[in-house]
């Protein structure tokens, strides 16, 4: 990947805790620095930092996760002398909020835009589609699905050619099963108080943030009816609860009402989910939202792992039920148990050909470097234009 001379991007987050928006910002900022370019990250940072460090990226740290309009006028003046003195060729923003002060820096200086559209944004009313509409307010946007590109264009009009569908990325050497030891997956499973990989019964893994959206709900009700069938299973959750606190409460005792304690487990944040796939036998994504791409259904199919997940958004062009994974309808309890005792029924060995589909067709479809060359090329489109004057 080639980039113009003394090429500077800024790429706009509100925060670098976790996230797909985060981790791509950091695969981007990676492949930048690979080509010889500058990679800034304007962002208030968080734990994944040094992360960005090592990609060989730089913090701005700024406020970007404010709504307040003084703070927002205020970090869009900053932005505007950082455009300046680092001479940006491309601003790059990720998160609505941050874009108001972001995009109006860029005006005011002149430099090029690129948005990504890393969700779908629903509006009930003319003034939350304005605000939703900001990242389009670019010279060019990014989807991250085809489905996520078929709703920018039915929600706010544009013309079809300024939208580019460009599929998340995986970063295949750090998803790689050859590259995870042993040791790794049985320190998870340990801490996680299972027995050693391949023994006792199926392992499912549903990797997220706690929140209502993401189906854990439904999870919890699935294993309960798998559990009165006289079924055997586990089921990890891991993820961080972010500050929701109440709700990490209401699933714990939801689990315990369903006296599952001693088969659904709460772990809170995992660093290593190459192990982590590797420890379950299959992954579950039951969100309640369509997903806009669903890299938690991409990543355990690299690390060889079948999926089970909501039939909605981008997961239905990532999931190939009976190939893959299982589809299921979003918040139906009865068809997810029946997908999870499919998995069940069918065993470690199957499961396993499942999963060697899965990794297969997730490597020639969903890898990070594809995602990163699609990328600069719209920058070298954007730069083009803005050059010529279109």
């Amino acid at each position: 990947m080639s980039l113009p001379p003394n090429f500077t991007l800024l790429q706009v987050v509100p925060e670098l805790e976790t996230g797909g928006a985060e981790q791509t910002t950091l695969d981007v900022a990676r492949a930048v620095a690979a080509a010889g370019g500058q990679a800034l990250v304007a962002s208030a940072g968080g734990r994944m930092e040094a992360k960005l460090s090592a990609a060989g990226g730089e913090l701005v740290r700024l406020p970007m996760q404010s709504k307040n309009p003084l703070v927002m006028l205020q970090t869009g003046r900053a932005l505007r002398r950082v455009l300046r003195e680092r001479k940006v060729s491309l601003v790059h923003v990720r998160s609505r909020a941050p874009a108001f002060p972001a995009l109006w820096a860029a005006r005011a200086e002149g430099v090029p835009t690129v948005a990504t559209y890393h969700g779908i944004y629903l509006a009930k009313g003319p003034v939350k589609r304005w605000y939703n509409a900001v990242m389009t307010r670019v010279d060019r946007v990014i989807a991250n699905s085809d489905f996520t590109r078929a709703h920018v264009l039915a929600e706010h009009g544009i013309a079809p050619e300024r939208v580019v569908s460009i599929p998340r990325g995986v970063d295949l050497d750090r998803f790689d099963p050859a590259r995870v030891t042993p040791d790794r997956v049985g320190a998870l499973r340990r801490a996680w108080g299972l027995p050693p990989a391949g023994e006792g019964p199926l392992t499912f893994l549903l990797a997220g943030r706690l929140t209502p959206i993401k189906g854990h709900e439904t999870v919890i009700a699935a294993a309960a009816r798998l559990s009165a069938e006289g079924r055997d299973l586990q089921v990890i959750f891991a993820g961080d609860d972010q500050g929701r606190t109440a709700f990490r409460g209401s699933l714990e005792a939801s689990v315990r009402a369903a006296g599952l304690g001693d088969r659904v487990r709460l772990v809170g944040h995992c660093d290593d989910m190459p192990a982590a796939f590797l420890a379950a036998d299959v992954a579950l994504l039951p969100t309640l939202v369509p997903e806009s791409f669903g890299r938690a259904a991409v990543e355990p199919q690299v690390m060889g792992r079948p999926v089970i997940a909501s039939d909605h958004g981008g997961t239905t062009e990532t999931v190939l039920p009976g190939e893959t994974g299982w589809l299921a309808p979003p918040g139906d309890v009865e068809a997810w148990s029946r997908a999870m005792a499919g998995a069940q029924d069918l065993g470690r060995p199957a499961l396993a050909a499942m999963g060697a589909r899965a990794r297969a067709r997730a490597v020639r479809l969903y890898s990070n470097d594809a995602m990163c060359a699609a990328t600069l090329a719209v920058y070298e489109q954007v730069l083009n234009a803005r050059e010529a004057g279109e």
